[in-house]
């Protein structure tokens, strides 16, 4: 049970010198995750109070099933945008309905992510490669901020899943502005930014909200046009299960499986940077799909919507010392006491307080630093990088996850299908053979044999380039060549395709009247050359394990080297 059960396994050794640790820890973040539930929630188009409601189930059942010790659950900044977009590309009629198709997503988003980590599937997250990551999250930082100029200004600015558009309605209401709001949301960005400098330890966050409600509620400035949360529910979330119905599931499933793969990719991302800091590893990458699975679905039974690790939370928890996931207890804790007492106290939380949490809270997503080291380093995934970026800014998230996957997809089939080839030469005086670009003034390149490298798997997509590039080796050595050998350390595959093309490349090798080798195959390629007929063309006496016995046999078949070479790549065959 303490495989499926995490909690059934420290619980019981539970330090209690810990508990002191666990319960600043916890109440810290609670602190925290008050004011940036509801701001979350604003992103995501929904009542503050949603939120809250994130903050409590999902977070529970994190702590029971979850395997990071440190890793904060709840709402957060880039699934509230996704939620935003998702959702708004949809029709849907008055608030309620919003409401309800945001629970049924969140209900979707937990049982994709319960199914991927019961199915041990985890690895599909890989395919979000970093520069995908990068230039999404960076686009979505800008979406976000810009999303929020309508509370930070006070305007009736609409609001667009697009950059530009959300530039162009925010020019033409600025003119709309309230100074009350715009002040409001000004100096909460500045406060939070100047305490953040001075020491990131004071809660900057809960300073603004407390200054803000004190501010609208002793100067009265609601009769100003200040903007605020306004009522929120007291009490805790009733029990409900989502209204699915099978049209709002196939309007939904694309962004589901969105939320689904990046917030775990959030959460793995969060607990291996804690892990290195602490030097504990206990996260197990499946467990943490089912932990995040069954907290999206037990969390939209009480009216969540999706929720996943957070960065800021989490890299607060772990500075404030948070030993196990007994501290999540405690912010939740937090939560409720504030459900239950003090939602009439935020009734005069001004929304342009919230927009400065928000806006400050997300910048830090925007990764300038990596873009750079790609564009000095690795201008390809640079490219990635920024169609990535564009797309999400332009024209929609989704648009710019999956077109961003597709074009590090096609960078990868790029790179496989035009390989790294060498021609190799023998350093004097020894028994290595190296690149004789690399190795110009120190290898011995002959006239009469030619040695190559390919470095890559021989599979359909570049048995054409493979070929090509080794008859034009062959044309440059002209008539004195009289023999060929391959270095196979590399090709760690041979698919039907390029098993049947290396087996017309010998037979023209050898029509040509020039002799074939293959050194140094490991055990997988070494079954394929047997399986595949290849070795009916090349012959078992012309495989070696090495390339100098190779040479030697090319040099003096009947050598003793050459014999040797032979007897030990036939004994590592049987082997």
């Amino acid at each position: 049970m303490q495989k499926y059960i995490p909690i059934l396994k420290w619980l019981p050794t539970y330090d209690k010198r810990n508990l002191s640790k666990d319960l600043i820890a916890g109440l810290t973040v609670g602190i925290i995750l008050v004011p940036q539930g509801m701001a979350y929630a604003m992103i995501a188009g929904l009542p503050p109070v949603y939120g809250l409601y994130a903050a409590l189930f999902p977070v529970l059942m994190y702590m029971v099933f979850g395997t990071s010790r440190q890793v904060s659950v709840g709402p957060v900044a880039m699934d509230s945008l996704l939620v935003a977009a998702g959702l708004g590309a949809l029709s849907i009629i008055g608030i309620e309905n919003y409401v309800a198709m945001a629970i049924l997503l969140a209900f979707m988003v937990g049982v994709i992510q319960f199914l991927l980590g019961v199915l041990k599937m985890g690895f599909l997250v890989n395919f979000l490669s970093r520069p995908v990551i990068s230039g999404f999250t960076s686009a979505a930082a800008f979406v976000i901020i810009f999303s929020q100029l309508k509370h930070l200004l006070g305007a009736p600015i609409e609001s667009s899943k697009m950059f530009h558009q959300l530039v162009i309605n925010a020019l033409n209401k600025f003119g709309e502005s309230n100074l009350y709001d715009f002040a409001i949301g000004l100096s909460g960005i500045i406060i939070i930014l100047v305490f953040k400098k001075i020491n990131k330890k004071i809660p900057a966050i809960l300073i603004v909200v407390i200054l803000g409600i004190l501010a609208v509620y002793g100067l009265n400035l609601e009769q100003y046009g200040v903007h605020v949360v306004g009522e929120i529910p007291t009490g805790l979330p009733i029990f409900s299960l989502p209204t699915i119905a099978l049209e709002n599931v196939l309007s939904l499933w694309p962004i589901a499986l969105t939320l689904a793969l990046v917030g775990y990719l959030e959460t793995i991302s969060i607990g291996k940077a804690l892990e290195e800091k602490s030097g504990e590893e206990t996260i197990v990458a499946n467990q943490e799909l089912v932990a995040l699975g069954l907290g999206n679905i037990v969390g939209s039974f009480f009216q969540s919507y999706s929720s996943t690790a957070s960065f800021s939370r989490s890299a607060i928890n772990g500075e404030a010392g948070a030993k196990t996931n007994l501290s999540a207890l405690f912010s939740v804790v937090m939560v409720i006491g504030t459900l239950l007492f003090l939602t009439p106290v935020f009734y005069y939380l001004p929304k342009a307080a919230l927009a400065s949490i928000i806006m400050v809270s997300v910048i830090g997503l925007i990764d300038v630093a990596y873009a750079k080291q790609l564009w000095h380093k690795r201008k390809d995934e640079f490219v990635v990088l920024l169609i990535t970026f564009f797309v999400t800014l332009f024209i929609g998230i989704p648009q710019g996850i999956l077109i961003g996957v597709l074009s590090s997809l096609l960078l990868m089939v790029y790179r496989t299908s035009n390989p790294h080839f060498a021609v190799l030469g023998n350093i004097k005086d020894t028994d290595y053979y190296k690149n004789i670009t690399r190795f110009a003034d120190e290898v011995i390149n002959r006239e009469d044999l030619l040695i190559v490298r390919f470095d890559a798997q021989l599979y359909f997509g570049n048995v054409g380039f493979f070929k090509n590039q080794l008859f034009k080796e062959i044309d440059k050595k002209g008539i004195k060549l009289k023999g060929v050998i391959l270095n196979a350390e590399a090709i760690n595959y041979i698919d039907s395709t390029g098993a049947q093309a290396l087996t017309k490349v010998i037979r023209e090798i050898h029509d040509r009247n020039m002799q074939f080798y293959i050194a140094g195959a490991i055990g997988p390629t070494r079954d394929i050359i047997f399986n595949s007929g290849i070795i009916n063309e090349l012959h078992k006496e012309f495989l070696f394990v090495k390339i100098k016995e190779a040479v030697a046999c090319f040099d003096d078949p009947s050598s003793v080297s050459s014999l040797k070479g032979r007897v030990a790549y036939q004994n590592q065959f049987k082997v």
